[in-house]
């Protein structure tokens, strides 16, 4: 069963102004969060050790899995 989402008029007067193209993207975004995921790859990756421990750190600094972020790192570039 999924949850029903409830908008406030702000909101829904908001999506009023937007241009077919964002309504597209959203919807779009929407449907690709609904999808199963895909498999994984295991992937061997190398790189410099100093540039490895300063994104770990980094990483961590923004409560986020080193890993994790380089996928979304990943995403984003390919989805630009």
């Amino acid at each position: 069963m999924r949850p029903i989402q409830y908008f406030s008029d702000e909101y829904l007067e908001r999506c009023q102004g937007m241009t077919t193209e964002q309504i597209l993207e959203c919807l779009e975004s929407f449907r690709r969060m609904q999808e199963k995921p895909k498999r994984s790859k295991l992937i061997s990756l190398k790189v410099p050790e100093p540039m490895l421990a300063s994104f770990k750190q980094k990483s961590e600094l923004e409560g986020i899995k080193y890993q994790t972020k380089i996928k979304a790192l990943m995403h984003g570039w390919l989805t630009q």
